[in-house]
């Protein structure tokens, strides 16, 4: 647990720059793009990584504001959340050791 939360503080301050690579988002203080980003990986965690069913992990998850949408997709092993109409990010399972990653 330890890890997973220096892993999401260290995600954090790495999106939290100014500067992105080409191809990559840029997050100036977009607080319902960070708020999907957390939830879809979150969820896409809960569901594939620890085993918990969907709802049980929709209470997990829950943030505020409420999110639109959260989408689990088992065959294709991807969480999609979406905020308001303009604002979404999906997380995708990888493996047993590296777990879930956004897209």
């Amino acid at each position: 647990m330890k890890r997973l939360a220096f892993a999401v503080a260290v995600a954090a301050l790495a999106l939290s720059c100014d500067s992105a690579p080409p191809g990559e988002r840029l997050y100036k203080e977009n607080d319902l793009q960070l708020l999907t980003a957390h939830a879809a990986k979150e969820m896409c965690s809960c569901v594939f990584v620890f085993g918990r069913d969907e709802d049980f992990c929709k209470a997990w998850v829950k943030a505020a504001p409420d999110l639109k949408t959260l989408r689990v997709d088992r065959d294709g092993k991807t969480v999609e959340s979406q905020a308001v109409l303009l604002w979404g990010a999906r997380a995708r399972f990888v493996d047993e050791r590296r777990g879930c990653v956004l897209e």
